[in-house]
């Protein structure tokens, strides 16, 4: 009984690496080994940054808002605070939007805010 070779399903993981390794530059898209390496790498890459493109948001909001609050002279810690006091459900992201592009509705929220501040134990 002659040896099975698995030809036509391998052709096409092969076929399929080498689409995934399109534009690689060198040997990475054009040799075997090397391709699968680089789109094994690539993966792991494109897995980790998935999350950390979400942490790298939060930040740019959080130093948008940060900034923000400084010009309207109250602490950004202390405006979360206070807007978590004045239940007000907007998250980072809608209120660096605001920031940028409405002013005066993210002013009248910093006042909301500084106006439900907890009071300090003296």
């Amino acid at each position: 009984m002659p040896r099975a070779r698995s030809g036509a399903a391998r052709h096409r993981r092969k076929v399929r690496l080498f689409k995934a390794a399109k534009g690689y530059r060198g040997a990475r898209s054009k040799l075997y080994r090397s391709a699968k390496e680089a789109v094994i790498r690539s993966g792991v890459f494109a897995y980790r940054d998935r999350r950390a493109r979400k942490r790298d948001f939060r930040k740019l909001w959080i130093t948008r808002l940060s900034a923000a609050c400084r010009s309207q002279g109250i602490q950004y810690s202390r405006f979360i605070c206070g807007i978590q006091a004045a239940n007000i459900q907007l998250n980072r992201k809608m209120l660096s939007e605001l920031a940028i592009h409405d002013a005066d509705a993210f002013n009248a929220i910093v006042e909301i805010a500084k106006n439900h501040q907890p009071k300090a134990a003296a």
